[in-house]
């Protein structure tokens, strides 16, 4: 078949063209459009990234195509109706990085709980005295985590391989997990009021946005902790930054920030320059970065190694079950 990638980086190519070799493959760095469509119109395969707009004008001029296969979670660039009359396939990449984010979410609590980046940025100081440094243990800690999902669930093990108590706030309760992991199910409420340390693992819509504000920010510990690798809208920066300023929050570990709505899929940060720019702009002139209890790192939380090569994997394998003519989950059968 001849298979076409666009959007494509360059370390990428070695494994499509190791696991795709009886195929005929094509790449291009840019994405699909109606000026290079006529170069690919008889594709049978397209893989896309979310620049690539996929209306039934492009899908008219490729008569040959059976599946598109975007390389992100969602497919809203893609017009599935459309695909659905013309009966191509559409397959996704539902998701690559669970263990990556909840690992990334520890990185932000230890470099809070064991003061790992106020002891860093001494050190070009000079200053390596240990005054000021006394952390706390993670053991016997209230872990909350606000969403249980796919992430928060990784989140929930880590918590438990430190011997924290975890409690969980979710629509969907595990109650089998729960019960193999020992932890608990409660309300939002209780779930604030008791943890020393929450962690939010909620998707951003109208129903979470500003899930965390000055009434929720309230419910918390004196002296709780509060990390972000979700999405920035989450939060009410400016109760947080009251919260703060009261004491009432010890720390905040953000790897996310209220401003980026434009960035619907991490990857636009690798994919997209002006994304990016944006972020870091944003993050230079945000006044919490200023301070020595707030921990920020630039929406990397997703950026591993492993979790980019799982992208990759899953679309070779939603080429290789469409070949065989199955249909795993991250495939939309149209």
């Amino acid at each position: 078949m001849k298979i076409v990638f666009f959007e494509i980086k360059g370390w990428e190519k070695p494994m499509i063209k190791k696991a795709l070799k009886k195929h005929k493959l094509f790449f291009y760095h840019e994405p699909l459009t109606d000026k290079n469509v006529k170069e690919v119109k008889d594709a049978d395969i397209i893989s896309v990234f979310i620049y690539s707009k996929i209306d039934d004008k492009l899908l008219s001029m490729m008569k040959k195509l059976k599946l598109i296969t975007t390389r992100s979670t969602g497919y809203d660039h893609i017009d599935v109706k459309a695909c659905k009359n013309k009966k191509i396939v559409v397959a996704s990449v539902p998701s690559y990085g669970e263990n990556t984010v909840a690992e990334h979410t520890f990185a932000l609590i230890l470099a809070l709980s064991r003061k790992v980046h106020e002891s860093h940025l001494r050190r070009f100081k000079g200053d390596f005295s240990i005054e000021g440094l006394k952390g706390f243990d993670l053991k016997g800690r209230i872990l909350g985590v606000v969403g249980a999902g796919k992430i928060g669930k990784h989140v929930i093990r880590i918590g438990r391989g430190f011997e924290m108590k975890v409690l969980a706030s979710d629509h969907h309760p595990d109650k089998f997990l729960a019960e193999e992991l020992h932890f608990d199910y409660v309300s939002l409420e209780e779930l604030l009021k008791k943890s020393d340390i929450v962690t939010l693992h909620v998707p951003y819509d109208k129903g979470t946005h500003h899930l965390i504000n000055e009434k929720t920010l309230g419910m918390m510990k004196k002296g709780a902790m509060l990390i972000n690798t979700a999405r920035g809208q989450v939060v009410d920066t400016e109760s947080l930054i009251k919260a703060l300023d009261k004491g009432k929050l010890a720390g905040v570990g953000l790897d996310v920030m209220e401003g980026e709505d434009l960035i619907k899929e991490e990857k636009q940060l690798l994919y997209d320059s002006k994304k990016a720019n944006m972020f870091q702009q944003l993050a230079k002139n945000h006044i919490l970065l200023s301070r020595d209890n707030v921990v920020f790192t630039p929406h990397i939380a997703f950026y591993s190694q492993e979790a980019l090569e799982r992208i990759i994997q899953k679309t070779i394998e939603n080429i290789l079950e469409f070949e065989k003519g199955g249909v795993r989950d991250g495939l939309v059968r149209s």
